[in-house]
C-alpha cells in the first residue's frame, strides 16, 4: 500500500476544489479548469510511488503543476509582449514561482482485465449470503468506520480481503489493490476519518445495501462490500467523480 495516497474523503475533496479554484482564478473558466486539474493529477500518478512518497506535501506540488499548466495555457496571449520573449529559462522559472504564489494566496481556500477477473472469480465461488445478513454485516462495518475502531473492523473483514479504489485518476486515492484485513481496515479508517461535514449512511446501493460517504452535501465515495462466510471477502470504493455525478446531480 501506498502511504503517499492514503488520504482522507474530507482531503480529497478539499484538494481537488483547492486546485480547480486555482486552475479557475487564472484562466476564467470552469471547463478549462476540469482540463488542468485532470491533467495535473495524471501527472501526478506518472511519478513512481517512490517519488510521491518522498513529496512531503502533496497539496502544494498539485498546486505548482495546476500553476504552470495555467501559465503554459496563457503563454500564446502573452508571447506578444517582447519582455517575455527577452526572459530566459531562469528568469521565466522564477516567474512562474511568483505568480503561482501570488495565486495559492489569492485564491479560495483502477483494475487490469485480470485482476478484475480473478476477483469476479472468487465472489461466484462463494456461498452467497441471506440478503439480510448482507445488511448486517455493511452496516457493523460503517459504524466500525464511524467509530474508528480498528481492531473491531478487522474481525469483519476476511484475513485475505482485497480492496479496490477507484479515483478514476482525477483524485489522489489509491492506485492499486490493498490486501489484507489489517491493511484494509487500515485504509477504510484514514479514508473515512471523522470530519465536521463527513458523514457514512448504509444505503441501496446497485440493489443491495452499500456504504455512501457524504461531505458536506456532496457524494464523495460509493463503497460495496461481497460478503461471503459472514465476513466482508472484497470493498469496492468509487471515488472517480465522473461516476459520482448521478449521485450529486441538484
Amino acid at each position: 500500500m501506498d502511504e503517499a495516497d492514503v488520504v482522507s474523503i474530507a482531503e480529497l475533496l478539499d484538494e481537488r476544489r483547492y486546485l480547480l479554484d486555482v486552475a479557475c482564478w487564472m484562466l476564467g473558466s470552469a471547463d478549462e479548469a476540469e482540463c488542468v486539474v485532470d491533467e495535473v493529477y495524471r501527472r501526478w500518478y506518472g511519478l513512481s510511488g517512490a517519488v510521491r512518497r518522498e513529496i512531503a506535501r502533496p497539496r502544494s506540488w498539485l498546486a505548482r503543476s495546476a500553476g504552470r499548466s495555467c501559465l503554459s495555457r496563457l503563454a500564446p496571449v502573452e508571447r506578444s509582449d517582447d519582455t517575455a520573449l527577452e526572459a530566459g529559462p531562469k528568469e521565466v522559472e522564477a516567474g512562474v514561482e511568483v505568480e503561482v504564489s501570488r495565486v495559492l494566496l489569492d485564491a479560495p481556500g483502477c483494475l487490469s482485465p485480470d485482476e478484475r477477473a480473478r476477483a469476479s472469480l472468487r465472489v461466484r465461488r462463494s456461498d452467497p449470503v441471506a440478503p439480510w445478513e448482507h445488511d448486517a454485516l455493511v452496516r457493523a462495518v460503517g459504524r466500525a468506520c464511524l467509530d474508528g475502531d480498528a481492531e473491531h473492523l478487522v474481525s469483519l473483514l476476511c484475513p485475505d480481503v482485497t480492496a479496490f479504489f477507484d479515483g478514476g485518476g482525477k483524485v489522489r486515492a489509491l492506485s492499486r489493490p490493498v490486501h489484507g484485513g489489517r491493511q484494509v481496515a487500515h485504509s477504510l479508517l484514514t479514508l473515512l476519518a471523522r470530519r465536521s461535514r463527513t458523514a457514512l449512511t448504509a444505503q441501496s446501493v446497485n440493489g443491495r445495501t452499500g456504504l455512501v460517504a457524504r461531505y458536506g452535501r456532496q457524494v464523495a465515495a460509493i463503497i460495496s462490500l461481497d460478503v461471503a462466510d459472514h465476513r466482508v471477502i472484497q470493498v469496492w470504493v468509487i471515488l472517480n467523480p465522473d461516476k459520482l455525478r448521478s449521485w450529486n446531480q441538484p
